[in-house]
């Protein structure tokens, strides 16, 4: 399947490739006068033009007019373009704009320079409201409250325990396979920040799939909890590409290192990378069902800037509100609903720790948020 401009494309046999013919230079021509239009798009057009040309240019933009209405219904996040970059400063606005095909990609984006520290700074300001960017608890009475001023600062320490106690580089990919606790929001974070790759994968997956995901991606790095970590050893030998290992746990483990007594020794000075809009900033792994998993790369843009519309169409929010998305850790609907379109808008993350759902534990929380 083709991709579009805005999202990276994998490397050549990792996906399924298909050929489009090439359109006739005069309906080209004429494309352009409209919109930039996807492969799939391109290669229906180009069969029903074929079809109706001999009756003529209002044949064309009738059949034109039929897969126009079919493309624009796509995701948003999903046809970005290269153009040059955006001079000023970008907002929800320009946001909202780029996902409706009224404004240019811009040639540089990062989630975390462009979107966390911009609410980081509207909370000094008063811009925004009170409320913590990440609320979580454990149903046993802990919890933390991060504002995006502390999300920011955390997340850059958590990134030079990256980039120097993993030395890992812009670019490595870095499997992160963690439930619901704030390491994970924090890890995802750091990663953009550097420029590496995050890899979210669920804490049910057997020795076998992380194995499988660990060299078909080979991964750098993984971050893994105490569900996860015997299955990691007893494959780790079997991944020549990996290169650390880094748990969340209160228990010291040979080999393994410590992200909490990393991030306590770390310094808060690191400058965010400036990343294109093109560049890989994720990738997921498909359920499998007819077959091995496939790996979907994300870009920075398809996922910093894609779910903008998801945001405020689908979710409605503002920066006053709170959001609890129970989707697992390992799926794309919590990048989704648990991370880019609330943090876009400012909106609180509610998290509970939950290892499975419980509907009397979900009822009483809801009415005590």
């Amino acid at each position: 399947m083709g991709c579009s401009p805005g999202v990276p494309q994998l490397p050549r046999g990792s996906e399924t490739q298909a050929h489009f013919p090439i359109l006739p230079q005069s309906i080209r021509e004429t494309l352009t006068l409209s919109t930039r239009l996807s492969p799939q798009a391109l290669c229906y057009f180009h069969t029903c033009t074929r079809r109706q040309a001999p009756l003529g240019i209002m044949k064309i933009f009738s059949c034109y007019q039929v897969f126009r209405s079919i493309w624009l219904t796509r995701p948003p996040g999903r046809f970005f373009h290269k153009v040059h970059g955006l001079c000023a400063p970008l907002t929800l606005a320009d946001f909202e704009a780029i996902t409706l095909c009224e404004k240019p990609v811009p040639k540089k984006f990062n989630f975390a320079g462009d979107v966390l520290d911009q609410w980081s700074q509207k909370e000094k300001t008063g811009e925004r409201p009170a409320n913590p960017a990440l609320w979580w608890v454990n149903g046993k009475g802990d919890g933390v409250k991060w504002s995006f001023g502390e999300l920011g600062s955390l997340s850059r320490k958590a990134a030079n325990v990256l980039t120097k106690s993993c030395g890992l580089e812009r670019g490595d990919r870095v499997a992160v396979i963690l439930p619901r606790v704030p390491e994970w929001w924090l890890v995802n974070v750091a990663c953009m920040r550097t420029g590496l790759v995050f890899m979210p994968g669920t804490t049910l997956l057997t020795a076998k799939d992380i194995l499988y995901r660990l060299q078909a991606s080979k991964a750098k790095c993984v971050v893994a909890s105490e569900e996860v970590i015997p299955a990691v050893e007893s494959i780790v030998s079997e991944c020549p590409h990996l290169k650390t290992k880094l748990q969340v746990s209160p228990r010291s483990r040979q080999g393994w290192l410590s992200l909490q007594e990393l991030l306590q020794a770390a310094s808060e000075e690191h400058s965010c990378v400036e990343t294109t809009s093109q560049e890989p900033m994720a990738i997921y792994f498909t359920s499998g069902t007819t077959g091995s998993p496939k790996m979907a790369l994300h870009s920075q843009s398809s996922l910093g800037i894609g779910y903008t519309i998801s945001g405020r169409y689908w979710l409605d929010l503002k920066s006053s509100d709170i959001i609890w998305s129970l989707s697992d850790t390992g799926w794309i609907k919590a990048a989704i609903g648990s991370l880019f379109a609330p943090w876009l808008y400012g909106a609180c993350i509610f998290v509970h720790r939950m290892a499975q759902f419980d509907a009397d534990t979900f009822l009483d929380v809801s009415c005590d948020v």
